[in-house]
C-alpha cells in the first residue's frame, strides 16, 4: 500500500511539472528552449521534474505592481521603468471607479439629469 501511495505521488509531481513546463512562456525558461524542458521531463520523469523546478523554472512570479525576485525575469524591464514596473514608480496604482473624480463628476451629472 504505501508504494501505491509513492508512486501515485510521484505521478502526481511528474504531471505538475510537465503541465508547468508546457505552460511556462518561451519567454520566461531558464537556460535552455521549452522544447528541450519538454523532452527532459518526459524522458527523465521525476529527475527531469526536480530538474525543472531548481533550474529550469522561472524565478519570480509577477504581482500586479511588477515587485518581483531580483533577477527575475521582467527585473532589468522593472527597473527602466518598463511595463512591469510603471505602477510602483509612478505610484499610480489602478483604481476602482469610485476613487476616480472623472467618474464621480460623471455620475454626479447623471444622478441630476444633467446629461
Amino acid at each position: 500500500m504505501p508504494s501505491v501511495i509513492i508512486g501515485l505521488a510521484l505521478l502526481a509531481f511528474w504531471l505538475y511539472c510537465l503541465f508547468d513546463v508546457i505552460t511556462t512562456p518561451e519567454e520566461d525558461m531558464r537556460n535552455l528552449p521549452k522544447f528541450m524542458w519538454v523532452l527532459i521531463v518526459i524522458f527523465l520523469a521525476d529527475l527531469g521534474a526536480l530538474t525543472w523546478l531548481l533550474v529550469g523554472r522561472p524565478r519570480a512570479v509577477h504581482s500586479v505592481y511588477g515587485h518581483g525576485a531580483v533577477g527575475g525575469p521582467g527585473a532589468a524591464q522593472a527597473e527602466a521603468g518598463g511595463r512591469a514596473g510603471a505602477w510602483s514608480r509612478r505610484g499610480d496604482a489602478p483604481r476602482g471607479p469610485d476613487d476616480d473624480p472623472d467618474f464621480l463628476s460623471s455620475l454626479e451629472r447623471r444622478l441630476r439629469g444633467d446629461d
